[in-house]
């Protein structure tokens, strides 16, 4: 029990470092860029810097991170910690954006204006670090759920809109007329129909890759938990293993609330085909911890 404890704490820990860490770079990177009223290599500074995906991309992914520290908080107070379903694809979503991020700074802006110019000063924090960490913390800390192939195609929300608006301003609006220049090279550099072609079965792509990665990551995770659950309760009859986990966790939570430890289940089932025997687990596990409470009161 007391491996199994510290394999969780090591993951609400983990998570809690690296989100910090990520959160921190985008404020530093961000604030870099609004501080820096010109820059002889780059036109957007300052309050414009909000025009670029990069920083855009950064912010999202600053904001996805910060959602999750309220999780590992209560996961170190309670000795629990999971990441809601709806915030890991969030956070899958933010992950491809600043990956496409990065994927561009280094093949498509690094060799036309230099690796040093690409990632130095702000950009070091936006084009390379919190990229780096995000991909990490998604695909190697993150194990809370497994993403579906529908989820894929959540992640080409955010890079249509912002190709839509990018078009808008700098072809149909113009510079002249108040809109954007062509700082990302995409409708001068290169014929426009490629690179507005280019970049969502690109960002799907990506979006795949990382899907991968993060999803042999959560099946590692499982198997690890299952073997250590079993081998701590013993895999004789589960249903005495549910009963001994509810009783052993309502002792540990004095906080009065019923949380169901939803991955643990499934983890336990090692399969996500079951509903009915999830959903009597689920009210098993809860009857047995309304049960401990009614004897505490």
């Amino acid at each position: 029990m007391k491996q199994i404890e510290r394999i969780n704490r090591r993951k609400c820990l983990l998570t809690l470092l690296f989100s910090a860490a990520v959160v921190i770079c985008v404020c530093v990177g961000v604030v870099m860029n609004l501080t820096t009223l010109y820059d002889e290599n780059f036109d957007h500074m300052g309050i414009r810097t909000f025009c670029m995906f990069t920083v855009n991309s950064n912010i999202f992914m600053g904001v996805a991170m910060f959602m999750t520290l309220p999780y590992t908080f209560d996961g170190l107070r309670n000795q629990y910690f999971r990441l809601p379903d709806w915030l890991v694809r969030l956070l899958f979503v933010a992950t491809t954006a600043l990956s496409l991020t990065f994927l561009v700074s280094l093949c498509i802006l690094a060799p036309v204006k230099g690796f040093v110019l690409i990632f130095t000063g702000s950009r070091f924090f936006l084009h390379g670090l919190c990229p780096v960490l995000a991909i990490v913390v998604f695909c190697v800390v993150v194990k809370d759920l497994r993403l579906s192939f529908a989820s894929t195609f959540l992640s080409l929300i955010p890079v249509f809109i912002y190709a839509c608006i990018y078009y808008m301003m700098v072809a149909v609006v113009g510079e002249e007329r108040g809109g954007w220049n062509d700082f990302y090279g995409f409708l001068t550099r290169i014929p426009p129909w490629i690179s507005m072609s280019a970049f969502l079965p690109v960002t799907f792509g990506i979006a795949m890759g990382l899907r991968i990665l993060h999803n042999r990551s959560v099946d590692r995770y499982r198997r690890q938990a299952r073997k250590l659950y079993l081998a701590a309760y013993g895999a004789g009859n589960m249903r005495d293993v549910i009963l001994h986990i509810a009783a052993i966790r309502s002792k540990q939570d004095t906080s009065g609330n019923i949380v169901i430890p939803y991955s643990l289940l499934r983890t336990l089932l090692n399969s996500g085909e079951n509903e009915a025997e999830f959903e009597e687990y689920c009210v098993l596990y809860m009857k047995e911890c309304l049960k401990h409470e009614i004897n505490q009161e």
